[in-house]
């Protein structure tokens, strides 16, 4: 019965995920290289996740974000996160009117399907929280109302690494908010090639609008569908176990590494992040290498470590490595 399920649920994916290769095409028609980061924007847009993006400056992380949502027919906003920056230039205020003498309220940009929260680690923790509040609630409050947003609603926020000067860090909890966090890296040497003749030769494309957020919804009910067997969700479980108790699973050389390890939250955007990625490789179920190719990016802004971790240069991505490693594969 269960076979029989899964093969209609694989004929039904194939037909559903065209549109993936197309949005990847309309995507790299913009976006030289960073294939990883586009696939997991995808993976961010199908399991409604927000997602973090850490990097220097200049390496199309805005752009990325923008071409997403130009190619689908989805209001778009940019937040330009800077030290002066105030809760109410993010979700909106009460204004005076003099005409009708009373307050009116002035809806603020949170209120679009795709918010771009660029550079969020260069304003102070009480702008960062309003933001954050909408993220987990999807409502805003102003004045005495509660006004709902919009549907779909995608945070895709930017930040600086930390070292840099003048910025304020997101604080753990609220870093537990974001379903993914990737690190953008240079793009290689051919790459940088063609960047340089395209905007030499001022070659400068923008995406088309070739979905409608209804194709989006039904693409979302269809992952919720991928079936997720037992032996997977037990090895979901051991990996977020492994980062809380390293001992129990021969990774003692972690324990006094480790300050915190990742929350329930991790378990859950695991699952719905590795049956988006069977989506994406066109399967009707989780297999364990969608938990391993997702891995990193749930796990790394989830694990805390302490300062004789920093002061041996070890980083989350070595524990994570060590942990996919050690932890029993189904």
């Amino acid at each position: 019965m269960l076979e029989s399920n899964i093969s209609e649920l694989n004929e039904k994916i194939q037909r559903e995920s065209a549109f993936v290769d197309m949005l990847t095409l309309e995507m790299h028609r913009v976006i030289v290289g960073q294939k990883q980061m586009i696939e997991r924007l995808i993976i961010g847009l199908l399991s409604n996740g927000h997602i973090l993006l850490e990097g220097v400056p200049g390496l199309a992380k805005t752009l990325a974000i923008k071409s997403l949502a130009n190619s689908i027919d989805l209001s778009f906003s940019r937040i330009q996160f800077t030290p002066d920056l105030l809760p109410a230039d993010v979700v909106g205020t009460m204004i005076y009117s003099q005409r009708s003498e009373e307050f009116q309220v002035r809806k603020g940009p949170v209120f679009a399907n795709f918010i771009l929260a660029d550079e969020i680690n260069r304003s102070p923790a009480k702008v960062q929280s309003a933001l954050l509040e909408a993220m987990q609630e999807k409502q805003v409050t102003i004045g005495e109302k509660t006004y709902a947003l919009p549907d779909p609603f995608l945070v895709l926020a930017t930040q600086n690494p930390i070292e840099q000067e003048g910025t304020y860090p997101l604080p753990e909890a609220q870093v537990d908010r974001f379903m993914l966090k990737l690190v953008i890296t240079y793009p290689l040497k051919q790459e940088e090639k063609l960047i340089l003749r395209q905007n030499i030769n001022n070659e400068i494309l923008t995406t088309r609008k070739i979905l409608k957020p209804s194709d989006i919804q039904r693409a979302r009910e269809i992952v919720k569908e991928v079936y997720l067997d037992e032996k997977i969700e037990n090895y979901i479980t051991d990996i977020v176990f492994a980062s809380r108790y390293p001992s129990d699973y021969n990774l003692k050389k972690f324990k006094d590494l480790i300050r915190y390890g990742a929350s329930p939250r991790a378990s859950i955007f695991l699952a719905m992040a590795a049956k988006a990625h069977a989506f994406i490789k066109r399967r009707g179920y989780v297999i364990p290498e969608d938990i391993r190719a997702v891995a990193h990016d749930v796990l790394r802004h989830r694990i805390g470590l302490t300062y004789e971790a920093e002061a041996e240069n070890i980083t989350s991505e070595d524990i994570i490595n060590e942990i996919l490693n050690s932890v029993e594969v189904p």
